[in-house]
């Protein structure tokens, strides 16, 4: 094998680890909000993680909808540098009790637009925060959010299905989030146990699967690394040999 064959071997090892790295984190890019659960009556610090996933186009301007049938009656946010932001406040349909206030009219949307050379690159997330109260009594909030992007185009995070492939980032206020359900589900213990051996059970499977999860992430990105690693190393000494 020749040198020339030897690089481009290289470059694919090289690449290959890449993209290997590259694919879930990219599948697990969403526009998210966090916390996703609040305690009904309560103000909250909500705020949206917006990555932007486009390879070649950056995030200009990013929206999100506020439902008239659960608003907050009051809702603010923390300045973003380089963004602008607005509060689209309408009356709504009909009046809405939230605690012991009536509203008749509220925010429901804002909007964050960047400012030129404030947008969001290829790979870069950026995270906006909204303080809102009192939260609304209700199971949960669904938050429909649009990401515009340079180029034009428009993506819009607004599934509710489980395994939506853009799905909306939704406010939990007594409604569990579904991976909580699913955890439940597959966590719950025969009915002899006692409360303490069914918490330390939960807490003991909680842990082991995240270390597990943790651990192959870690070792794979490892092995990937060592493996392009090898074939430098092997193709610099090759090249050494053949200058002696």
């Amino acid at each position: 094998m020749n040198k020339r064959t030897l690089i481009s071997a290289t470059v694919a090892v090289g690449a290959g680890a890449l993209l290997a790295l590259a694919a879930p984190l990219a599948a697990s890019a969403h526009v998210e909000v966090t916390p996703n659960t609040a305690a009904a009556g309560t103000y909250a610090d909500i705020t949206f993680r917006v990555p932007t996933e486009s390879a070649t186009a950056a995030t200009t301007k990013v929206e999100v909808d506020i439902p008239a049938a659960t608003p907050f009656p009051s809702v603010s946010y923390l300045a973003v540098p380089g963004w602008d932001t607005e509060l689209v406040t309408e009356t709504l349909p009909k009046p809405v009790k939230v605690a012991k206030t009536t509203i008749t009219e509220a925010v429901t949307k804002v909007i964050w637009t960047a400012q030129p050379g404030s947008e969001i690159k290829p790979r870069e997330i950026r995270e906006f925060t909204l303080s809102v109260g009192a939260v609304p009594d209700t199971g949960k909030i669904v938050l429909n959010t649009l990401q515009t992007y340079s180029d034009g185009s428009v993506v819009k995070w607004a599934g509710t299905a489980e395994g939506a492939d853009l799905p909306s980032p939704v406010l939990f206020v007594n409604d569990k989030p579904v991976a909580e359900h699913d955890a439940d589900a597959v966590s719950a213990p025969p009915a002899s146990h006692d409360a303490a051996t069914t918490a330390a059970s939960s807490s003991s499977a909680s842990s082991s699967a995240s270390s597990s999860d943790t651990l192959a992430r870690v070792l794979g990105i490892g092995g990937l690394v060592v493996g392009a690693v090898a074939v430098v190393l092997s193709v610099v000494t090759l090249r050494r040999k053949g200058t002696v």
